[in-house]
């Protein structure tokens, strides 16, 4: 029984051994130092969507007159002599789900399905009718990413730089565990009411050309375990039944013989 069992395991090693897999990145990017090519840039642009929380400043040489069309929360803080002073910030602008916005004295303002540029542009032709010359700036407040999967730190990440690929969220995560299968990692988006799934290979270097590299507002990234990970996980579950049925069938055998 021991040599079956020593025979066995020396066999399951050396299947383990003799697998392979690519850990590293962008492989099919050879050995050479240096490597130049030419880029395509793709369009990285997100477009507003019900639910995104929209910071929007709008600033004019009149700046009494540009004060109206700024909602700004005010906020008190103490100081070490007892007294408080209170400081201004800008609230956000909440898109629902028509793809509209309570804008101030202007009113109902529809700025979803459309880019920043362009929701920038609808507003600034609105603003001109009482403002001289207005600048209209707009940034994302609530732009998440989430990771989950085989990463060393899945989480929910904001990020304030409204720009992130694929290789810096993961970054982000920690990058991938050993188990995490870099060949087909799952990025799924929503944009416009359409839902995408993409599926990108970290091995090839085509996923710095892919549409899908630069990463939307709320967008999910999962990272599938290698099939390793899911059996030794299958084989923890079916280990954790024995166990508990041969506890059952003992605790049984037990009460009946005392």
């Amino acid at each position: 029984m021991f040599r079956k069992v020593l025979l066995i395991s020396i066999c399951s090693m050396f299947l383990f051994s003799c697998s392979k897999r690519s850990l590293g990145y962008f492989n099919n990017y050879g050995e050479g130092k240096v490597l130049t090519e030419e880029v395509v840039l793709s369009d990285t642009r997100s477009i507003i969507q019900p639910g995104d929380l929209l910071q929007i400043t709008v600033t004019d040489p009149n700046q009494v007159a540009a004060a109206p069309f700024n909602r700004i929360s005010q906020k008190s803080s103490g100081t070490p002599g007892g007294a408080s002073s209170t400081e201004g910030s800008s609230e956000g602008y909440l898109v629902d789900e028509n793809g509209l916005i309570d804008f101030p004295i202007i009113g109902r303002v529809k700025i979803g399905g459309q880019t920043k540029s362009e929701a920038k542009l609808n507003l600034t032709n609105l603003l001109t009718n009482y403002l001289g010359n207005p600048l209209v700036s707009i940034r994302y407040l609530n732009y998440r990413i989430t990771i989950v999967g085989e990463v060393n730190n899945p989480n929910t990440f904001l990020v304030p730089s409204e720009r992130i690929n694929l290789v810096e969220a993961l970054g982000m995560a920690g990058d991938l565990t050993i188990y995490g299968k870099r060949e087909n990692i799952m990025v799924v988006s929503e944009s416009a009411g359409v839902r995408t799934v993409a599926r990108l290979d970290l091995n090839d270097k085509a996923i710095l050309d892919s549409p899908h590299f630069y990463l939307q507002p709320n967008a999910i990234v999962y990272v599938e375990p290698v099939k390793s990970r899911k059996d030794q996980a299958s084989l923890t579950r079916s280990n954790i039944s024995l166990v508990l049925a041969v506890i059952s069938l003992a605790s049984l055998v037990y009460l009946n013989f005392k």
